[in-house]
Protein backbone atom coordinates (compact mmCIF):
# COMPACT_ATOMS: atom_id res chain seq x y z
CA UNK A 1 0.00 0.00 0.00
CA UNK A 2 1.72 3.16 -1.19
CA UNK A 3 -0.30 5.56 0.86
CA UNK A 4 -2.69 4.61 3.61
CA UNK A 5 -4.25 8.07 3.66
CA UNK A 6 -5.22 7.78 0.00
CA UNK A 7 -6.59 4.30 0.64
CA UNK A 8 -8.81 5.47 3.48
CA UNK A 9 -9.99 8.56 1.63
CA UNK A 10 -11.00 6.32 -1.28
CA UNK A 11 -12.67 3.95 1.18
CA UNK A 12 -14.60 6.78 2.84
CA UNK A 13 -15.80 8.12 -0.51
CA UNK A 14 -16.88 4.70 -1.75
CA UNK A 15 -18.46 3.71 1.56
CA UNK A 16 -20.38 6.98 1.84
CA UNK A 17 -21.73 6.67 -1.69
CA UNK A 18 -22.49 2.97 -1.22
CA UNK A 19 -24.44 3.69 1.95
CA UNK A 20 -26.30 6.50 0.21
CA UNK A 21 -27.09 4.20 -2.71
CA UNK A 22 -28.10 1.36 -0.40
CA UNK A 23 -30.35 3.72 1.58
CA UNK A 24 -31.98 4.99 -1.58
CA UNK A 25 -32.16 1.43 -2.94
CA UNK A 26 -33.84 -0.02 0.15
CA UNK A 27 -36.25 2.93 0.33
CA UNK A 28 -37.10 2.47 -3.32
CA UNK A 29 -37.46 -1.28 -2.78
CA UNK A 30 -40.01 -0.53 -0.06
CA UNK A 31 -41.88 1.71 -2.50
CA UNK A 32 -41.84 -0.96 -5.21
CA UNK A 33 -42.86 -3.73 -2.79
CA UNK A 34 -45.79 -1.70 -1.52
CA UNK A 35 -46.95 -0.93 -5.08
CA UNK A 36 -46.33 -4.29 -6.76
CA UNK A 37 -46.99 -6.60 -3.78
CA UNK A 38 -45.12 -9.53 -2.24
CA UNK A 39 -46.14 -11.99 -4.98
CA UNK A 40 -44.73 -9.77 -7.75
CA UNK A 41 -41.53 -9.31 -5.77
CA UNK A 42 -41.29 -13.06 -5.30
CA UNK A 43 -41.79 -13.67 -9.02
CA UNK A 44 -39.18 -11.06 -9.90
CA UNK A 45 -36.75 -12.59 -7.38
CA UNK A 46 -37.36 -15.98 -8.99
CA UNK A 47 -36.56 -14.81 -12.53
CA UNK A 48 -33.65 -12.80 -11.12
CA UNK A 49 -32.00 -16.06 -10.11
CA UNK A 50 -31.76 -17.00 -13.81
CA UNK A 51 -30.74 -13.47 -14.73
CA UNK A 52 -28.08 -13.56 -12.02
CA UNK A 53 -26.50 -16.61 -13.62
CA UNK A 54 -26.59 -14.87 -17.01
CA UNK A 55 -24.81 -11.84 -15.55
CA UNK A 56 -22.24 -14.18 -14.01
CA UNK A 57 -21.51 -15.73 -17.40
CA UNK A 58 -21.50 -12.33 -19.12
CA UNK A 59 -18.89 -10.93 -16.72
CA UNK A 60 -16.95 -14.20 -16.20
CA UNK A 61 -14.61 -12.78 -13.57
CA UNK A 62 -13.65 -9.73 -15.65
CA UNK A 63 -14.01 -7.18 -12.85
CA UNK A 64 -11.53 -8.95 -10.58
CA UNK A 65 -9.19 -9.80 -13.48
CA UNK A 66 -9.08 -6.18 -14.65
CA UNK A 67 -8.53 -4.93 -11.11
CA UNK A 68 -5.78 -7.40 -10.30
CA UNK A 69 -3.86 -7.30 -13.60
CA UNK A 70 -3.95 -3.50 -13.94
CA UNK A 71 -2.83 -3.13 -10.31
CA UNK A 72 -0.06 -5.66 -10.95
CA UNK A 73 1.15 -3.79 -14.05
CA UNK A 74 1.09 -0.44 -12.26
CA UNK A 75 2.91 -2.03 -9.32
CA UNK A 76 5.74 -2.66 -11.81
CA UNK A 77 5.27 0.91 -13.16
CA UNK A 78 4.56 -0.48 -16.63
CA UNK A 79 1.82 1.61 -18.23
CA UNK A 80 2.12 -0.15 -21.57
CA UNK A 81 1.32 -3.46 -19.91
CA UNK A 82 -1.66 -1.90 -18.12
CA UNK A 83 -2.96 -0.63 -21.46
CA UNK A 84 -2.46 -4.07 -23.04
CA UNK A 85 -4.37 -5.64 -20.16
CA UNK A 86 -7.33 -3.31 -20.70
CA UNK A 87 -7.56 -4.03 -24.43
CA UNK A 88 -7.69 -7.77 -23.81
CA UNK A 89 -10.15 -7.39 -20.94
CA UNK A 90 -12.57 -5.47 -23.16
CA UNK A 91 -12.37 -8.12 -25.90
CA UNK A 92 -12.86 -10.87 -23.31
CA UNK A 93 -15.86 -9.02 -21.90
CA UNK A 94 -17.48 -8.57 -25.32
CA UNK A 95 -17.11 -12.25 -26.24
CA UNK A 96 -18.68 -13.63 -23.07
CA UNK A 97 -21.42 -11.03 -22.69
CA UNK A 98 -22.55 -11.30 -26.33
CA UNK A 99 -22.85 -15.08 -26.00
CA UNK A 100 -24.80 -14.74 -22.74
CA UNK A 101 -27.15 -12.13 -24.20
CA UNK A 102 -27.92 -14.18 -27.32
CA UNK A 103 -28.56 -17.33 -25.30
CA UNK A 104 -30.84 -15.73 -22.71
CA UNK A 105 -32.94 -14.00 -25.36
CA UNK A 106 -33.37 -17.12 -27.49
CA UNK A 107 -33.98 -19.45 -24.53
CA UNK A 108 -36.24 -17.14 -22.50
CA UNK A 109 -39.45 -18.94 -23.46
CA UNK A 110 -38.02 -22.37 -22.62
CA UNK A 111 -36.64 -21.09 -19.31
CA UNK A 112 -39.89 -19.37 -18.36
CA UNK A 113 -42.16 -22.33 -19.18
CA UNK A 114 -40.01 -25.38 -18.46
CA UNK A 115 -37.61 -24.23 -15.74
CA UNK A 116 -39.38 -21.45 -13.82
CA UNK A 117 -42.83 -22.93 -14.49
CA UNK A 118 -44.32 -19.48 -14.94
CA UNK A 119 -45.00 -17.90 -18.33
CA UNK A 120 -45.16 -14.47 -16.73
CA UNK A 121 -41.34 -14.41 -16.56
CA UNK A 122 -40.72 -14.66 -20.34
CA UNK A 123 -41.15 -11.00 -21.23
CA UNK A 124 -38.88 -9.85 -18.40
CA UNK A 125 -36.16 -12.34 -19.37
CA UNK A 126 -36.15 -11.05 -22.95
CA UNK A 127 -35.81 -7.46 -21.72
CA UNK A 128 -33.02 -8.35 -19.29
CA UNK A 129 -31.02 -10.18 -21.95
CA UNK A 130 -30.30 -6.85 -23.67
CA UNK A 131 -28.50 -5.51 -20.59
CA UNK A 132 -25.77 -8.17 -20.39
CA UNK A 133 -23.23 -6.57 -22.76
CA UNK A 134 -23.41 -3.13 -21.09
CA UNK A 135 -23.15 -4.72 -17.62
CA UNK A 136 -20.04 -6.70 -18.57
CA UNK A 137 -18.24 -3.72 -20.11
CA UNK A 138 -19.18 -1.52 -17.15
CA UNK A 139 -17.71 -4.20 -14.87
CA UNK A 140 -14.41 -3.92 -16.76
CA UNK A 141 -14.36 -0.14 -16.41
CA UNK A 142 -15.23 -0.47 -12.73
CA UNK A 143 -12.26 -2.80 -12.18
CA UNK A 144 -9.95 -0.30 -13.87
CA UNK A 145 -11.08 2.63 -11.70
CA UNK A 146 -10.59 0.55 -8.55
CA UNK A 147 -7.11 -0.56 -9.65
CA UNK A 148 -5.94 3.01 -10.30
CA UNK A 149 -7.50 4.15 -7.00
CA UNK A 150 -9.96 6.59 -8.53
CA UNK A 151 -13.05 5.10 -6.96
CA UNK A 152 -14.82 8.45 -6.81
CA UNK A 153 -15.52 8.00 -10.52
CA UNK A 154 -17.26 4.71 -9.79
CA UNK A 155 -19.17 6.51 -7.04
CA UNK A 156 -20.42 9.26 -9.36
CA UNK A 157 -21.52 6.69 -11.93
CA UNK A 158 -23.39 4.69 -9.27
CA UNK A 159 -25.28 7.79 -8.16
CA UNK A 160 -26.33 8.58 -11.72
CA UNK A 161 -27.36 4.97 -12.39
CA UNK A 162 -29.51 4.80 -9.26
CA UNK A 163 -31.21 8.10 -10.06
CA UNK A 164 -32.05 6.94 -13.59
CA UNK A 165 -33.32 3.60 -12.29
CA UNK A 166 -35.65 5.22 -9.77
CA UNK A 167 -37.10 7.59 -12.33
CA UNK A 168 -37.49 4.89 -15.00
CA UNK A 169 -38.99 2.20 -12.78
CA UNK A 170 -41.38 4.62 -11.05
CA UNK A 171 -42.65 5.90 -14.38
CA UNK A 172 -43.02 2.44 -15.88
CA UNK A 173 -44.75 0.95 -12.83
CA UNK A 174 -47.49 3.57 -13.08
CA UNK A 175 -48.15 2.41 -16.63
CA UNK A 176 -47.70 -1.35 -16.24
CA UNK A 177 -49.10 -2.32 -12.80
CA UNK A 178 -52.77 -2.14 -13.92
CA UNK A 179 -51.96 -4.79 -16.54
CA UNK A 180 -50.99 -7.42 -13.93
CA UNK A 181 -47.99 -9.04 -12.26
CA UNK A 182 -46.32 -10.02 -15.55
CA UNK A 183 -46.14 -6.40 -16.65
CA UNK A 184 -45.15 -5.19 -13.17
CA UNK A 185 -42.09 -7.46 -13.44
CA UNK A 186 -41.46 -6.20 -16.98
CA UNK A 187 -41.50 -2.62 -15.65
CA UNK A 188 -38.82 -3.52 -13.10
CA UNK A 189 -36.74 -5.22 -15.79
CA UNK A 190 -37.08 -2.40 -18.33
CA UNK A 191 -36.38 0.32 -15.77
CA UNK A 192 -33.28 -1.50 -14.56
CA UNK A 193 -32.18 -2.07 -18.15
CA UNK A 194 -32.44 1.63 -19.00
CA UNK A 195 -30.30 2.41 -15.95
CA UNK A 196 -27.66 -0.20 -16.88
CA UNK A 197 -27.32 1.09 -20.45
CA UNK A 198 -27.07 4.69 -19.23
CA UNK A 199 -24.42 3.66 -16.68
CA UNK A 200 -22.42 1.92 -19.40
CA UNK A 201 -22.45 4.99 -21.65
CA UNK A 202 -21.34 7.24 -18.80
CA UNK A 203 -18.66 4.89 -17.43
CA UNK A 204 -17.34 4.21 -20.94
CA UNK A 205 -16.94 7.91 -21.62
CA UNK A 206 -15.18 8.53 -18.30
CA UNK A 207 -12.97 5.47 -18.85
CA UNK A 208 -11.77 6.62 -22.27
CA UNK A 209 -10.92 10.08 -20.98
CA UNK A 210 -9.11 8.73 -17.91
CA UNK A 211 -7.18 6.06 -19.81
CA UNK A 212 -5.97 8.57 -22.40
CA UNK A 213 -4.49 10.73 -19.63
CA UNK A 214 -3.24 8.07 -17.22
CA UNK A 215 -1.87 5.39 -19.53
CA UNK A 216 0.02 7.27 -22.20
CA UNK A 217 2.28 4.76 -23.91
CA UNK A 218 5.89 5.92 -24.02
CA UNK A 219 9.08 4.30 -25.21
CA UNK A 220 9.63 1.22 -27.34
CA UNK A 221 6.62 -1.05 -27.60
CA UNK A 222 7.14 -4.48 -26.07
CA UNK A 223 5.59 -7.86 -26.66
CA UNK A 224 2.72 -8.31 -24.24
CA UNK A 225 1.30 -11.51 -25.68
CA UNK A 226 1.70 -13.14 -22.26
CA UNK A 227 -1.01 -10.81 -20.94
CA UNK A 228 -3.67 -12.94 -22.64
CA UNK A 229 -2.44 -15.98 -20.74
CA UNK A 230 -2.38 -14.01 -17.48
CA UNK A 231 -5.93 -12.84 -18.12
CA UNK A 232 -7.18 -16.38 -18.67
CA UNK A 233 -5.34 -17.69 -15.61
CA UNK A 234 -6.83 -14.93 -13.49
CA UNK A 235 -10.37 -14.65 -14.86
CA UNK A 236 -11.26 -18.26 -15.67
CA UNK A 237 -10.80 -19.69 -12.15
CA UNK A 238 -13.03 -16.88 -10.87
CA UNK A 239 -15.44 -17.48 -13.74
CA UNK A 240 -15.55 -21.23 -13.10
CA UNK A 241 -16.25 -20.59 -9.44
CA UNK A 242 -18.99 -18.09 -10.15
CA UNK A 243 -20.54 -20.28 -12.87
CA UNK A 244 -20.84 -23.20 -10.51
CA UNK A 245 -21.89 -21.14 -7.51
CA UNK A 246 -24.33 -18.93 -9.42
CA UNK A 247 -25.84 -21.95 -11.14
CA UNK A 248 -26.29 -23.70 -7.83
CA UNK A 249 -27.71 -20.57 -6.21
CA UNK A 250 -30.17 -20.27 -9.10
CA UNK A 251 -31.16 -23.89 -8.57
CA UNK A 252 -31.50 -23.28 -4.83
CA UNK A 253 -33.80 -20.31 -5.40
CA UNK A 254 -35.93 -22.28 -7.85
CA UNK A 255 -36.26 -25.07 -5.28
CA UNK A 256 -37.46 -22.71 -2.52
CA UNK A 257 -41.00 -22.07 -3.89
CA UNK A 258 -41.20 -25.76 -4.83
CA UNK A 259 -40.18 -26.80 -1.32
CA UNK A 260 -42.67 -24.40 0.24
CA UNK A 261 -45.39 -25.83 -2.00
CA UNK A 262 -44.48 -29.35 -0.81
CA UNK A 263 -44.72 -28.05 2.74
CA UNK A 264 -48.36 -27.26 2.00
CA UNK A 265 -48.45 -23.67 0.76
CA UNK A 266 -50.16 -22.68 -2.48
CA UNK A 267 -48.20 -21.08 -5.34
CA UNK A 268 -49.20 -17.52 -4.53
CA UNK A 269 -48.37 -17.90 -0.82
CA UNK A 270 -45.05 -19.59 -1.65
CA UNK A 271 -44.00 -16.74 -3.96
CA UNK A 272 -45.12 -14.15 -1.40
CA UNK A 273 -43.13 -15.75 1.42
CA UNK A 274 -40.10 -16.14 -0.85
CA UNK A 275 -40.46 -12.48 -1.86
CA UNK A 276 -40.60 -11.39 1.79
CA UNK A 277 -37.30 -13.14 2.64
CA UNK A 278 -35.38 -12.34 -0.56
CA UNK A 279 -36.68 -8.89 -1.46
CA UNK A 280 -37.59 -7.43 1.93
CA UNK A 281 -35.79 -9.07 4.87
CA UNK A 282 -32.36 -9.77 3.39
CA UNK A 283 -31.99 -6.23 1.97
CA UNK A 284 -32.46 -4.89 5.52
CA UNK A 285 -30.06 -7.39 7.09
CA UNK A 286 -27.46 -6.73 4.39
CA UNK A 287 -28.09 -2.99 4.22
CA UNK A 288 -25.00 -1.94 6.25
CA UNK A 289 -22.90 -4.45 4.28
CA UNK A 290 -22.46 -1.72 1.67
CA UNK A 291 -19.73 -0.31 3.90
CA UNK A 292 -17.96 -3.65 4.28
CA UNK A 293 -18.21 -4.50 0.58
CA UNK A 294 -16.82 -1.13 -0.50
CA UNK A 295 -13.95 -1.27 1.98
CA UNK A 296 -13.14 -4.90 1.20
CA UNK A 297 -13.16 -4.32 -2.56
CA UNK A 298 -10.35 -1.79 -2.15
CA UNK A 299 -8.25 -4.39 -0.32
CA UNK A 300 -7.84 -6.49 -3.48
CA UNK A 301 -5.45 -4.18 -5.40
CA UNK A 302 -3.68 -3.18 -2.17
CA UNK A 303 -2.93 -6.77 -1.17
CA UNK A 304 -2.03 -7.60 -4.76
CA UNK A 305 0.68 -4.94 -4.72
CA UNK A 306 1.98 -6.22 -1.37
CA UNK A 307 2.05 -9.79 -2.70
CA UNK A 308 3.96 -8.72 -5.83
CA UNK A 309 6.57 -7.08 -3.58
CA UNK A 310 6.59 -10.05 -1.12
CA UNK A 311 5.90 -7.64 1.74
CA UNK A 312 4.53 -10.13 4.26
CA UNK A 313 4.68 -7.64 7.11
CA UNK A 314 2.29 -5.28 5.37
CA UNK A 315 0.01 -8.16 4.38
CA UNK A 316 -0.26 -9.29 8.00
CA UNK A 317 -0.87 -5.74 9.17
CA UNK A 318 -3.60 -5.06 6.59
CA UNK A 319 -5.36 -8.31 7.50
CA UNK A 320 -5.30 -7.57 11.22
CA UNK A 321 -6.52 -4.01 10.90
CA UNK A 322 -9.22 -4.94 8.39
CA UNK A 323 -10.62 -7.76 10.52
CA UNK A 324 -10.55 -5.59 13.64
CA UNK A 325 -12.60 -2.85 11.97
CA UNK A 326 -14.93 -5.35 10.27
CA UNK A 327 -15.71 -7.16 13.53
CA UNK A 328 -16.31 -3.98 15.52
CA UNK A 329 -18.65 -2.74 12.81
CA UNK A 330 -20.52 -6.01 12.20
CA UNK A 331 -21.02 -6.88 15.89
CA UNK A 332 -22.44 -3.42 16.53
CA UNK A 333 -24.68 -3.73 13.49
CA UNK A 334 -25.98 -7.14 14.56
CA UNK A 335 -26.80 -5.87 18.04
CA UNK A 336 -28.74 -2.91 16.69
CA UNK A 337 -30.69 -4.98 14.13
CA UNK A 338 -31.59 -7.59 16.78
CA UNK A 339 -32.62 -4.93 19.29
CA UNK A 340 -34.73 -2.94 16.83
CA UNK A 341 -36.00 -5.76 14.60
CA UNK A 342 -39.61 -5.17 15.62
CA UNK A 343 -39.46 -1.44 14.95
CA UNK A 344 -37.57 -1.91 11.67
CA UNK A 345 -40.19 -4.31 10.36
CA UNK A 346 -43.11 -2.07 11.34
CA UNK A 347 -41.60 1.16 10.02
CA UNK A 348 -40.19 -0.17 6.73
CA UNK A 349 -42.79 -2.81 5.79
CA UNK A 350 -45.93 -2.03 7.83
CA UNK A 351 -48.11 -4.32 5.72
CA UNK A 352 -45.88 -7.41 5.87
CA UNK A 353 -44.76 -9.72 8.67
CA UNK A 354 -41.01 -9.14 8.39
CA UNK A 355 -39.91 -8.42 11.98
CA UNK A 356 -39.62 -12.06 13.08
CA UNK A 357 -37.46 -12.97 10.07
CA UNK A 358 -35.23 -9.92 10.57
CA UNK A 359 -34.56 -11.00 14.17
CA UNK A 360 -33.90 -14.60 13.08
CA UNK A 361 -31.25 -13.60 10.51
CA UNK A 362 -29.62 -10.71 12.40
CA UNK A 363 -27.25 -12.89 14.53
CA UNK A 364 -25.60 -14.00 11.27
CA UNK A 365 -24.53 -10.46 10.38
CA UNK A 366 -20.96 -10.71 11.82
CA UNK A 367 -20.40 -14.02 10.00
CA UNK A 368 -21.74 -12.68 6.69
CA UNK A 369 -19.76 -9.45 6.86
CA UNK A 370 -16.49 -11.06 7.95
CA UNK A 371 -16.85 -13.66 5.20
CA UNK A 372 -17.11 -10.82 2.65
CA UNK A 373 -13.96 -9.16 4.00
CA UNK A 374 -11.96 -12.39 4.16
CA UNK A 375 -13.05 -13.44 0.68
CA UNK A 376 -11.73 -10.20 -0.84
CA UNK A 377 -8.45 -10.50 1.05
CA UNK A 378 -7.94 -14.06 -0.17
CA UNK A 379 -8.51 -12.91 -3.76
CA UNK A 380 -6.00 -10.12 -3.27
CA UNK A 381 -3.47 -12.72 -2.15
CA UNK A 382 -4.07 -14.88 -5.22
CA UNK A 383 -6.22 -17.50 -3.50
CA UNK A 384 -8.97 -17.48 -6.14
CA UNK A 385 -8.88 -21.26 -6.58
CA UNK A 386 -9.37 -21.93 -2.88
CA UNK A 387 -12.26 -19.45 -2.75
CA UNK A 388 -13.72 -21.18 -5.78
CA UNK A 389 -13.70 -24.58 -4.08
CA UNK A 390 -15.20 -23.22 -0.86
CA UNK A 391 -17.94 -21.30 -2.66
CA UNK A 392 -18.93 -24.25 -4.80
CA UNK A 393 -19.04 -26.55 -1.76
CA UNK A 394 -21.13 -23.95 0.07
CA UNK A 395 -23.60 -23.68 -2.82
CA UNK A 396 -23.86 -27.48 -3.13
CA UNK A 397 -24.59 -27.77 0.57
CA UNK A 398 -27.25 -25.06 0.33
CA UNK A 399 -29.03 -26.81 -2.55
CA UNK A 400 -29.02 -30.10 -0.63
CA UNK A 401 -30.34 -28.50 2.57
CA UNK A 402 -33.09 -26.60 0.73
CA UNK A 403 -34.17 -29.82 -1.00
CA UNK A 404 -34.08 -31.72 2.32
CA UNK A 405 -35.41 -29.23 4.85
CA UNK A 406 -38.03 -27.03 3.16
CA UNK A 407 -40.64 -29.77 2.54
CA UNK A 408 -40.35 -30.68 6.24
CA UNK A 409 -39.94 -27.32 8.01
CA UNK A 410 -41.10 -24.70 5.50
CA UNK A 411 -39.41 -21.30 5.60
CA UNK A 412 -37.60 -22.18 8.86
CA UNK A 413 -35.77 -24.82 6.85
CA UNK A 414 -34.45 -22.03 4.60
CA UNK A 415 -33.29 -20.04 7.65
CA UNK A 416 -31.42 -23.11 8.90
CA UNK A 417 -29.84 -23.52 5.46
CA UNK A 418 -28.54 -19.95 5.49
CA UNK A 419 -27.02 -20.41 8.97
CA UNK A 420 -25.25 -23.68 8.18
CA UNK A 421 -23.82 -22.56 4.82
CA UNK A 422 -22.62 -19.16 6.09
CA UNK A 423 -20.91 -20.63 9.16
CA UNK A 424 -19.08 -23.30 7.18
CA UNK A 425 -18.04 -20.92 4.38
CA UNK A 426 -16.72 -18.27 6.77
CA UNK A 427 -14.84 -20.80 8.92
CA UNK A 428 -13.01 -22.34 5.97
CA UNK A 429 -12.07 -18.93 4.55
CA UNK A 430 -10.80 -17.55 7.88
CA UNK A 431 -8.60 -20.60 8.49
CA UNK A 432 -7.10 -20.23 5.02
CA UNK A 433 -6.39 -16.52 5.50
CA UNK A 434 -4.69 -17.21 8.83
CA UNK A 435 -2.36 -19.70 7.17
CA UNK A 436 -1.70 -17.46 4.17
CA UNK A 437 -1.07 -14.16 6.00
CA UNK A 438 0.01 -15.29 9.46
CA UNK A 439 -2.13 -12.66 11.21
CA UNK A 440 -2.77 -12.95 14.94
CA UNK A 441 -6.24 -13.06 16.44
CA UNK A 442 -7.23 -10.84 19.37
CA UNK A 443 -10.46 -12.47 20.54
CA UNK A 444 -10.97 -10.33 23.64
CA UNK A 445 -10.44 -7.02 21.86
CA UNK A 446 -12.09 -7.95 18.56
CA UNK A 447 -15.11 -9.98 19.73
CA UNK A 448 -15.77 -10.14 23.48
CA UNK A 449 -15.41 -6.41 24.23
CA UNK A 450 -17.55 -5.29 21.24
CA UNK A 451 -20.25 -7.78 22.33
CA UNK A 452 -20.24 -6.32 25.84
CA UNK A 453 -20.27 -2.78 24.45
CA UNK A 454 -23.21 -3.22 22.09
CA UNK A 455 -25.20 -5.06 24.77
CA UNK A 456 -24.56 -2.23 27.22
CA UNK A 457 -25.33 0.45 24.63
CA UNK A 458 -28.68 -1.04 23.60
CA UNK A 459 -29.76 -1.60 27.22
CA UNK A 460 -28.71 1.90 28.29
CA UNK A 461 -30.53 3.58 25.39
CA UNK A 462 -33.66 1.51 25.97
CA UNK A 463 -33.76 2.69 29.58
CA UNK A 464 -33.20 6.33 28.62
CA UNK A 465 -35.82 6.32 25.86
CA UNK A 466 -38.37 4.54 28.05
CA UNK A 467 -38.08 7.41 30.54
CA UNK A 468 -38.08 10.16 27.90
CA UNK A 469 -41.25 11.56 26.33
CA UNK A 470 -41.04 10.60 22.66
CA UNK A 471 -44.75 10.54 21.88
CA UNK A 472 -44.43 13.63 19.69
CA UNK A 473 -41.98 11.89 17.36
CA UNK A 474 -43.13 9.82 14.39
CA UNK A 475 -42.26 6.11 14.57
CA UNK A 476 -39.59 6.50 11.85
CA UNK A 477 -37.95 9.52 13.53
CA UNK A 478 -38.12 7.85 16.94
CA UNK A 479 -36.41 4.74 15.52
CA UNK A 480 -33.71 6.78 13.76
CA UNK A 481 -33.01 8.79 16.93
CA UNK A 482 -32.86 5.63 19.05
CA UNK A 483 -30.44 3.93 16.63
CA UNK A 484 -28.21 7.01 16.41
CA UNK A 485 -28.07 7.28 20.22
CA UNK A 486 -27.18 3.58 20.44
CA UNK A 487 -24.38 4.01 17.91
CA UNK A 488 -22.90 6.91 19.86
CA UNK A 489 -23.12 4.96 23.12
CA UNK A 490 -21.48 1.96 21.43
CA UNK A 491 -18.62 4.10 20.13
CA UNK A 492 -18.09 5.61 23.58
CA UNK A 493 -18.08 2.20 25.26
CA UNK A 494 -15.57 0.88 22.72
CA UNK A 495 -13.16 3.60 23.81
CA UNK A 496 -13.89 3.15 27.54
CA UNK A 497 -13.28 -0.63 27.39
CA UNK A 498 -10.19 -0.28 25.15
CA UNK A 499 -11.84 -2.29 22.40
CA UNK A 500 -10.75 0.70 20.33
CA UNK A 501 -7.78 1.92 22.37
CA UNK A 502 -5.30 4.81 22.38
CA UNK A 503 -3.08 3.14 19.77
CA UNK A 504 -6.03 2.82 17.41
CA UNK A 505 -7.05 6.45 17.92
CA UNK A 506 -3.47 7.65 17.32
CA UNK A 507 -3.33 5.46 14.19
CA UNK A 508 -6.51 7.02 12.78
CA UNK A 509 -5.29 10.53 13.65
CA UNK A 510 -2.00 9.94 11.83
CA UNK A 511 -3.80 8.80 8.69
CA UNK A 512 -5.63 12.09 8.23
CA UNK A 513 -2.99 14.39 9.72
CA UNK A 514 -0.42 13.92 6.98
CA UNK A 515 0.71 11.63 4.18
CA UNK A 516 1.63 8.44 6.01
CA UNK A 517 2.70 5.18 4.46
CA UNK A 518 1.42 1.95 5.89
CA UNK A 519 4.97 0.79 6.35
CA UNK A 520 5.52 3.40 9.05
CA UNK A 521 2.27 2.42 10.72
CA UNK A 522 2.68 -1.32 10.47
CA UNK A 523 4.68 -1.52 13.66
CA UNK A 524 2.13 0.44 15.65
CA UNK A 525 -0.48 -2.26 15.92
CA UNK A 526 -1.19 -3.21 19.49
CA UNK A 527 -3.23 -6.08 20.78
Amino acid sequence: MKNIKKFFLNAIILCAVSMLMRTVGVSFNVYVSNRAGAEAMGLYALLSSVYGFSVTFATSGINFATMRLVAKALGKNDRQEASAVLKRCIIYSLIFSSAASAFLFSASEFIGVRILNDERTILSLKILSVTLVPISLSSTFNGYFTAVKRVYKNAIIQVCEQAIKIFAVSSLLSLFIPKGIEFACAALALGGGIAEVSSFLLSGTVFLIDKRKALKEKGVKKDYSYVTSDLMKTALPIASSTYARSGLISLEHMLIPIGLAKYGLNKSHSLSLYGIIQSMVLPIVLFPAALISSFSGLLVPELTECAVKNNNRQIRYICERSLQLALIFSIGTAGIVICFSGELGKVIYPNENTSAYIKLLAPLIPIMYIDTTVDHMLKGLGEQFYSMIVNIADALLSVFLVWLLLPQFGIIGYIITIYVSELINASLSIVRLMKKSGFKTHLTKWIIKPLICITGATCLCHIIFSLANTTLLSPALKLATHILATLLAYALMLVITDAFDRHDIVWIARIFKKETSIKSNAGDYSS
